[in-house]
């Protein structure tokens, strides 16, 4: 029988998976954890063959990827109201398996599941749809640099004296920033940069190491972030 760690703070949804899943000869599920360091530790003690994580406020991708290198051999599920493409494209980047509307009925809860513990993974139609209409965005180790120091508030002066480059090195940089994630001004691009910290590779001292902007996932972005070509870049 499987063992399904859960995360999640409403009880009377967990109560209700718990009784469908009580009555599967193929699950079984763990006491519902309501932080995540809990869930964490149960991790830790009973090795789930499955975690299925709530996404609250608190579900970031950092705490994802945490969570995966604590479960490497347990697939993720997330259980879900609504969720972003890019938070979804994200998260898969980093292993989640299975994206999970809790709306749907017990029944396909269940198939979920079961095909994500069979190494399958599972993503409605409508969200797979918008994945694939997404534009993927490949950004080089000089790039995510430079967008962490935007972020900081750096003016184009102080960031060409950070990274050893000219003033006009860096414009030429933020202009192909802009137009490779769709933002229209630095303002925007480090609104970008700040709700993209965990895929960007930053740990939570970014402000005072952006070579850890290097390592990262890819980013994705819906095709509606896309502006006009004509439309003015400021750097």
């Amino acid at each position: 029988m499987n063992n399904i760690a859960l995360y999640s703070v409403q009880p009377i949804l967990s109560a209700g998976l718990q009784a469908a899943l009580a009555a599967s000869n193929a699950f079984r599920l763990s006491p519902v954890c309501e932080s995540l360091a809990q869930l964490v530790e149960q991790i830790r003690i009973t090795e789930p063959a499955l975690v299925l994580i709530e996404l609250t406020r608190d579900v970031t991708l950092e705490v994802l990827k945490h969570i995966r290198s604590q479960a490497p051999d347990a697939p993720i599920i997330l259980w879900v109201d609504t969720v972003s493409t890019e938070f979804a494209a994200q998260s898969i980047g980093l292993g989640v398996r299975g994206i999970l509307r809790r709306c749907l009925s017990l029944e396909l809860q269940l198939k979920c599941l079961q095909k994500v513990s069979e190494g399958e993974l599972w993503i409605e139609k409508s969200l797979s749809d918008m994945l694939l209409s997404s534009k993927r965005v490949s950004l080089t180790s000089r790039e995510r640099q430079l967008m962490g120091l935007v972020a900081q508030g750096l003016k184009n002066k102080e960031i060409a004296f950070s990274l050893g480059i000219t003033e006009g090195t860096v414009k030429v940089y933020l202009s192909r920033l802009f137009e490779k994630v769709g933002a229209a001004d630095r303002l925007e691009l480090a609104l970008f940069t700040i709700r993209n910290i965990a895929a960007l590779g930053l740990s939570e001292e970014w402000k005072c190491h952006p070579d850890e902007i290097s390592r990262a996932v890819p980013l994705y972005l819906p095709a509606f972030v896309s502006r006009p070509a004509e439309a003015k870049l400021q750097v």
